[in-house]
């Protein structure tokens, strides 16, 4: 055998054997799994000790260290356990009696990342907190998130009353950041790294603090921003009480973890829980950590706000779309902390930045726009050169907004033009820059880029005029708001609505700014996770006024009385500037005031929710992992509802067939002898019939139902289309979009 055969054989089995080894401790490597069970007949699963103990027993059948492997014990939100298992482990699990399913655990959910409450019509003589005389009193909202900042004004408890009777939580805080503001802080971080494990729940992100003031902060007054006055800063139940669950880090949240938070904020006493995270890709509800733990909120009447996600604008992006769920899109409110660009041949742009520097000038400077690697103005890519002394144009995308002005600082640059890509159209951030910046739409961008090409010596400055407001088109669909439909319930209009989130103020810990070397503890931030607070202190202050109405009610009286016009009463938009669609703001954009007197919902009990899980056609093991601990059902003995049959506050259309007729019940809770005439919007093409056309209403609480009739009408008409339901009385109008897909 010569040399060269030799070296391959040998080449070969070495590649054979690694590959082999990889393979094995690939197989072998310990992952998140939670484990989903069977109640044994002898064990009281509500029992947490007997509970523990059989899920210790049921993995110490493949495990020899079980006590160390068991991160979470369930019997609240699911029967079950949360482990680090191999993949042999759990194949080896599979064979035991109790076992029903694994459920991987190793994609972590992201994070989703003032002047909302007068946006949103709720401080003033005329807002809701005064006329109403409701800030969310005695109410309990739970934040799982990041943990939160103890001793921060936003939680200062000053003539708040002690938590109600019905509390069963704890603080981890000292007594003195305790309060009766801030009644609860629990850290649940086990299934990440074993030093996060006894981490204490302080936020040192910003995240977590940030979405629980934009809930409930408590009204702080006189806010500054490096010299922008920006008045008061409140939540939305301002005194309401919370609670904090640090579930996440600041890179991610690991799903056994969610899971605890939810089980401990239900157990502990919260009414509302707010989660502001999402993971990429869509999950059957039964693999839905966020999922299965809302339906066990909802079952105990707790109500559950969550964030669309961060992956707009494209379609089917959508997260947190559990029909259970309330799931909030993000817009934008009319405040608008304008910097501007003005060229040199007197073109002026609208933009924002929160830094404007009060020593500026406005004195012309040399304009550049380089191309290639250098357009986005990443580390690396700027020659010092072609930029000292100058403005440079960057493009959005690879590093992060604020990065780029590092960037440009470093090498050299006086200021820049931050640019928006094609899909983040007219979304604009205000964020604390390093340097005199501009943060301009995609439209304003390219004629900014085609001045540069076609002057030879071109030259820009910036127009710094502070804080604005009536911003036009407020509120619009910001660029990023994740899109519907739901991939796994497409016939569930998700999201559900629209609330504030681009450019937030709300608290975060002490933060230094270096370079303008001062410290702050308030801070803009954007994303539906920033959304998805306002909602859920909405849903508190609703909680108060009516603490007998289900989460389901609840959710129908915000989403039916949403608005679908903006500020100036057209359409509002999204980032293309085209109208929005139900795919991309649900309902439309919260209206408290209205929320708080609907005149209908449609309420759903969790019967009904069950029914609509064997009507998509879920084995009954699934079925019955998702609505523990309530009795197991069997599909084939419940009246299976298909999805667009769910009584949901949104109406979407299946017509494959010439017709199609949908079914709804509202439940009367406006005034006794109410009468309500039915009021359509109808896409070309379809006929839609609503019988009976008139619904009378002799008591409160009364429920009636009614007939959609949909009809194609023989001509050709786009895949899908848009129309409306309302129900008008003399002082109610209760607004259903409806969506045809044909």
């Amino acid at each position: 055998m010569n040399t060269y055969k030799t070296s391959f054989i040998i080449f070969l089995f070495c590649t054979l054997v690694c590959y082999t080894i990889a393979k094995n401790d690939q197989k072998n490597a310990k992952k998140n799994y939670i484990i989903l069970n069977h109640a044994a007949d002898d064990v009281d699963t509500s029992d947490d000790e007997k509970a523990t103990a059989t899920h210790k027993a049921m993995l110490s059948t493949v495990a020899k260290d079980a006590d160390s492997r068991l991160l979470y014990s369930y019997n609240k939100v699911v029967n079950g356990f949360a482990a680090k298992l191999s993949d042999d482990e759990v194949q080896a699990m599979e064979k035991h009696p109790l076992f029903v399913r694994a459920i991987p655990a190793d994609k972590p959910y992201q994070l989703l990342t003032t002047h909302s409450p007068d946006f949103l019509q709720l401080r003033g003589s005329s807002g809701l907190w005064q006329r109403t005389k409701n800030m969310g009193e005695g109410v309990i909202v739970g934040v799982l998130d990041t943990g939160a900042t103890p001793g921060h004004p936003s939680f200062d408890d000053t003539g708040m009353p002690p938590p109600p009777k019905k509390w069963k939580g704890h603080c981890d805080f000292n007594k003195t950041a305790c309060n009766n503001k801030l009644i609860g802080a629990k850290s649940f971080l086990k299934a990440g790294a074993e030093e996060l494990k006894h981490l204490p729940p302080i936020d040192n992100n910003e995240h977590g603090t940030h979405t629980a003031c934009t809930a409930v902060g408590a009204p702080v007054k006189n806010i500054d921003m490096l010299g922008l006055a920006m008045g008061e800063a409140s939540g939305t139940a301002p005194r309401a009480h919370l609670a904090v669950y640090r579930v996440c880090t600041g890179q991610a949240c690991e799903s056994p973890d969610i899971f605890k938070g939810i089980e401990e904020a239900v157990n502990d006493g919260c009414d509302v829980i707010s989660l502001s995270l999402g993971i990429d890709g869509a999950l059957p509800f039964y693999m839905d950590p966020v999922a299965l733990g809302g339906f066990y909120a909802i079952l105990k009447g707790v109500f559950v706000s969550t964030a669309a996600g961060n992956s707009g604008p494209n379609a089917t992006t959508i997260s947190n779309y559990a029909p259970w769920l309330l799931t909030v899109a993000a817009s934008t409110t009319d405040r608008h902390i304008s910097s501007s660009v003005k060229l040199g041949n007197g073109l002026v742009f609208n933009g924002e930045s929160l830094y404007q520097p009060k020593n500026w000038t406005s004195t012309m400077l040399p304009v550049v726009y380089l191309l290639g690697s250098a357009s986005k103005c990443v580390n690396g890519t700027l020659d010092s050169n072609q930029v000292r002394g100058k403005i440079v144009v960057c493009d959005r995308g690879v590093n992060g907004r604020v990065e780029k002005g590092k960037v440009v600082l470093e090498a050299g640059g006086s200021g820049m033009i931050l640019v928006n890509q094609q899909e983040d159209a007219s979304s604009t951030n205000a964020d604390f820059h390093v340097l005199p910046v501009s943060h301009v739409s995609y439209a304003d961008g390219n004629k900014i880029k085609d001045y540069i090409r076609s002057t030879k010596q071109s030259t820009a400055t910036f127009l710094f005029k502070g804080v604005e407001f009536n911003a036009p088109n407020a509120p619009s669909i910001a660029a990023f708001s994740s899109r519907g439909p739901s991939v796994v319930s497409p016939m569930i209009i998700k999201p559900d609505i629209a609330g504030p989130g681009v450019s937030v103020l709300a608290g975060v810990p002490p933060m230094t700014l270096p370079t303008q070397n001062t410290t702050i503890q308030f801070n803009f931030l954007s994303g539906t996770s920033m959304a998805t607070p306002h909602l859920s202190g909405i849903a508190a202050l609703i909680k108060k006024e009516h603490p007998d109405w289900s989460p389901a009610a609840i959710r129908s009286a915000m989403m039916t009385t949403a608005d679908t016009t903006n500020m100036e009463g057209k359409p509002i938009i999204d980032q293309s500037g085209l109208p929005a669609d139900v795919f991309a703001m649900g309902n439309g954009q919260v209206n408290p005031n209205k929320a708080m007197d609907p005149g209908l919902v449609y309420d759903l009990a969790p019967e009904d929710y069950i029914n609509y899980l064997c009507g998509i056609g879920y084995k009954d093991k699934d079925v019955n992992a998702i609505i523990f601990p309530a009795p197991p059902v069997e599909c084939a003995k419940v009246n299976a509802t298909s999805e667009e049959q769910l009584n949901y506050p949104s109406i979407a259309v299946p017509l494959q067939s010439p017709i199609k007729t949908i079914l709804r019940t509202v439940t009367n809770v406006g005034e006794a002898g109410a009468s309500y005439k039915a009021v359509m919007t109808v896409p070309k093409g379809i006929s839609i019939e609503v019988v009976p056309p008139t619904l009378t209403f002799k008591s409160l609480n009364e429920k009636q139902s009614f007939k959609i009739t949909v009809k194609r009408l023989g001509v050709p008409v786009p895949k899908i289309m848009a129309g409306e339901l309302k129900w008008v009385s003399a002082k109610h109008s209760v607004r259903s979009p409806i969506a045809i897909r044909a």
